[in-house]
């Protein structure tokens, strides 16, 4: 089993208060700046919660294709994914859309929708997403 730590500081109230995050274990980003409008407005500079898991499924979505695409004997070249994770005020986190763009010698387009489908499904992301959060794939040959 293998932890991971990341920590959060906060000062003052929701709407005006604002914190940081770091990413402790890897120590790769420290007090990165995050705020209630950073959140739900232009970002300006700061990131949030929502752009956090949207790098993290990014991330993880990539690694479960590239081991679909690979039992398919199609392992990729490259793939460039991208997560647009939406958040709404009062309803909280509500939709994760991934965009990938696959590099892959004799890969077809319905090969790669069936890997991208298992991939989806089994991205321990995805699934701790659970069923309340829209999870969609959009996947392309480069």
């Amino acid at each position: 089993m293998a932890d991971r730590r990341a920590t959060a500081t906060w000062q003052g109230g929701l709407f005006d208060g604002s914190g940081t995050t770091s990413l402790d274990t890897s120590g790769l980003a420290t007090d990165l700046p995050v705020s209630w409008p950073s959140r739900t407005e232009d970002p300006d500079g700061q990131t949030s919660p929502e752009e956090l898991l949207a790098a993290a499924h990014a991330a993880c979505f990539s690694m479960a294709l590239s081991k679909q695409l690979a039992d398919r004997d199609a392992a990729p070249q490259r793939l460039e994914t991208s997560a647009t994770v939406s958040f709404e005020v009062g309803k909280g986190i509500t939709r994760s859309a991934l965009t990938v763009r696959v590099t892959a010698d004799g890969l077809s387009e319905d090969a790669l929708a069936e890997a991208a489908g298992a991939a989806k499904d089994g991205c321990p992301v995805s699934q701790a997403l659970d069923a309340s959060v829209e999870v969609t794939v959009d996947a392309s040959l480069a």
